[in-house]
């Protein structure tokens, strides 16, 4: 267990050691920011022009995914890639540490430094729903926040999970950002056929719902609402994406 937390607490602090981790930090706080504001603006509008539920802007939003999607592949892309570009993969896959411990340790360190990036998000949950610092209660349910929240952090390891499996197959980082973006868009393209080209009454709509993550903050998470379909999903390919990437890494080993 020793050598799983030093390199859990190697990976996390690697993030704080690059400015990768800081221009990613400060591209998805400076995006959510901006959609947070038009959200406000939405939230106290009338009429077609105005949102009913305080995240449906922000987190249901075409463009806070466009954003989005780019997240993982940046976190992600060093992992592996950058260890087997370096050669320093082999000496650490000779070392006391089974394969499932580092891609454990690589996977918690990136799954860490996701959950810090949305931790200053929290600031807004006393404006988006309506805190009353008299009274001390929340002037709409906080489970729309909590619901949405949970479901961007398994949507997050899902797509840290994808991008994770491609970083174990290639030693070029960028080009494992490239890989892990384009499989990453099979999760949120859908959302854009949904809405300009699919019929929702055929199957191919129906099949662009369960795989479009946009769609499912807009429809389930951000009204509170936890569906197990999505859930599933983003577990299923999260276990999957792992569970490939141990098997890539037991490959390499045997060819070494």
């Amino acid at each position: 267990m020793r050598p799983l937390l030093a390199l859990i607490r190697r990976e996390f602090t690697g993030y704080f050691l690059s400015p990768v981790g800081y221009v990613t930090l400060v591209f998805f706080l400076a995006a959510t920011g901006v959609l947070f504001f038009w959200a406000v603006g939405d939230l106290t509008r009338t009429g077609s022009q105005g949102i009913e539920y305080p995240f449906e802007r922000l987190f249901g939003h075409w463009g806070f995914w466009v954003v989005f999607t780019f997240i993982p592949p940046l976190l992600t892309m060093r992992l592996l890639a950058e260890e087997r570009g370096t050669g320093t993969l082999e000496t650490l896959l000779t070392a006391p540490i089974r394969d499932w411990q580092v891609v454990a340790g690589k996977f918690v360190g990136a799954v860490l430094f996701f959950v810090v990036m949305l931790t200053p998000t929290l600031v807004y949950l006393p404006v988006a729903l309506s805190f009353d610092w008299s009274t001390r209660a929340f002037g709409i349910d906080p489970a729309y926040a909590w619901v949405s929240y949970l479901g961007l952090f398994l949507a997050g390891m899902m797509f840290l999970a994808v991008g994770l499996f491609v970083s174990s197959l290639v030693k070029n980082q960028l080009v494992a950002a490239m890989i892990s973006l384009a499989v990453s868009l099979l999760f949120v393209a859908p959302d854009f056929a949904l809405n300009f080209f699919l019929d929702p009454d055929t199957g191919w709509a129906k099949a662009a719902e369960f795989l479009s993550v946009p769609d499912h903050f807009r429809r389930d998470f951000t009204r509170g609402v936890i569906d197990t379909r999505p859930v599933v999903l983003y577990l299923s390919v999260t276990a999957c994406c792992l569970y490939l990437t141990v098997r890539s890494l037991e490959a390499r080993r045997l060819r070494a």
